[in-house]
């Protein structure tokens, strides 16, 4: 697995040793930051909610992000992001990195919001909690014209509203999909 583009671009990431986690493929991370290209910009905050290896966080800072925050529940996927951090030289104030569950991580209160979110769970998880979480009227987790991609197998229907979040595309590429929410 490498880095796509940017900064970073053509960099070797590490990939988990086990089969439990996985990754976006190479393909779709350069179709997603193809789409993404106007967006992220040095004043962009990015979630990497269900991280992993932390690819996609790592594709946005290489992109221009000014700050990716990484989430996973599994401590050994935060020390694989911060193994892959490091070996890139990313500086430390640029990211940030939690070990805990996406609806753990979604129900708490953050004292800043996030310009884009990847959201990327086991497919087999149900969805609709977090996209709840950011559906909500208060919810200050999307910031204003901010989006939410949600990663889901292409047998997976997620809703095309839920709460104040509207799916405005889908994009499928084989047995994956991406959704793109926006707060309505």
């Amino acid at each position: 697995m490498r880095v796509i583009g940017g900064t970073y671009g053509g960099r070797i990431l590490k990939s988990p040793p086990d089969k439990r986690t996985r990754p976006t493929s190479d393909r779709l991370r350069e179709t997603l930051f193809n789409i993404l290209a106007t967006q992220i910009n040095e004043t962009t905050r990015f979630l990497d909610l269900c991280a992993g290896t932390g690819a996609i966080g790592i594709e946005a800072v290489s992109r221009g992000a000014e700050h990716a925050t990484f989430v996973d529940r599994s401590r050994k996927a935060c020390a694989l992001v911060e193994e892959n951090l490091d070996s890139l030289n990313i500086p430390e104030e640029k990211t940030e990195i939690h070990a805990l569950s996406a609806e753990n991580f979604c129900g708490r209160e953050h004292r800043y919001g996030w310009d884009i979110v990847f959201y990327d769970p086991p497919y087999e998880t149900d969805y609709t909690v977090v996209l709840l979480e950011f559906a909500l009227p208060e919810s200050r987790l999307l910031n204003k014209s901010g989006i939410l991609i949600a990663e889901h197998h292409s047998k997976n229907a997620l809703p095309d509203a839920i709460g104040h979040l509207r799916r405005w595309r889908i994009l499928k590429q084989g047995e994956t999909s991406l959704s793109f929410f926006e707060r309505s």
